[in-house]
């Protein structure tokens, strides 16, 4: 079962202590939460990725250059 660390900085004594069916429920929901944050972030990078580079394209078919582009895109 998983534990935690329970320090008592007065005295400097450590103890460990098993956590409880609610502490572990709580582990678990943030942990999740984490990873659904962590698959929105991600999900946001490569969608911002994918418009520049739609951008690039539409940009070069209308006749610019890729200093051009570079140069509207800073």
């Amino acid at each position: 079962m998983p534990t935690k660390i329970i320090v008592d900085c007065s005295t400097g004594q450590t103890t460990e202590v098993e956590l409880t069916a609610a502490e572990i429920a709580e582990q678990e929901a943030m942990a999740a939460d984490y990873a659904v944050q962590e698959a929105a972030k991600e999900a946001e990078a490569a969608a911002k990725v994918e418009a520049k580079a739609s951008a690039e394209a539409k940009l070069s078919a209308l006749g610019l250059s890729a200093s051009e582009i570079a140069a509207l895109i800073k």
